[in-house]
């Protein structure tokens, strides 16, 4: 599945919106990618993580050869179920308590390896502080797997990282949001 095919599911799906947004990041964006909207339809999200997976296995063998697929909640969890799927492992998910992400309803076995999974990337935050509980739970990472890494490349981690699509729309900090310089408010479509 090349790229195109991929933006071309996003944006039938209403995955892909245009307007005016604060990223969870803080940053603004005019673009923004809603993957519950493509996710919602699991005949698609089985082909994107599919096709993700296969991207992975080309790249790097060695990356899907886990125990399980890790994901933060609650938009990597379709997206990592999906891949524990493809790999036939099991899928856990880190959930929210208190602002940081826990293990409330899993636990991580010493030596367990582990890949990492989420729907959309901007500066990686959610993923790394996943990649960090595993680690610090006894868990190895062998790698990231996301559907939209819309940092263009510039999200950086120590595992290998691979994406379905890349993407680097304009972003910028609140203060210097031209749309904001024109009275239009941010919207928070969710994340």
């Amino acid at each position: 599945m090349n790229s195109d095919e991929v933006l071309s599911i996003l944006e039938e799906t209403g995955a892909l919106l245009k307007g005016h947004f604060e990223l969870r990041s803080g940053l603004h964006s005019d673009l923004y990618f809603q993957c519950a909207n493509v996710l919602r339809y699991p005949r698609l999200a089985a082909r994107l993580c599919a096709a993700l997976v296969d991207r992975v296995r080309e790249a790097a063998p060695e990356v899907v050869k886990v125990d399980a697929v890790m994901s933060p909640a609650l938009g990597g969890i379709i997206v990592g179920h999906e891949i524990a799927r493809v790999l036939a492992v099991r899928s856990l998910f880190a959930e929210k308590a208190d602002g940081k992400l826990v293990l409330r309803r899993f636990a991580v076995e010493r030596g367990e390896r582990f890949l990492v999974a989420e729907d959309v990337v901007t500066r990686g935050g959610r993923v790394q502080e996943t990649v960090e509980l595993v680690e610090r739970a006894g868990g190895r990472v062998t790698g990231i797997a996301v559907l939209v890494d819309r940092s263009g490349g510039k999200a950086q981690f120590a595992h290998p990282f691979f994406s379905l699509l890349e993407l680097a729309p304009v972003t910028w900090e609140p203060g210097d949001c031209p749309l904001c310089r024109e009275g239009v408010p941010p919207v928070h479509p969710g994340s």
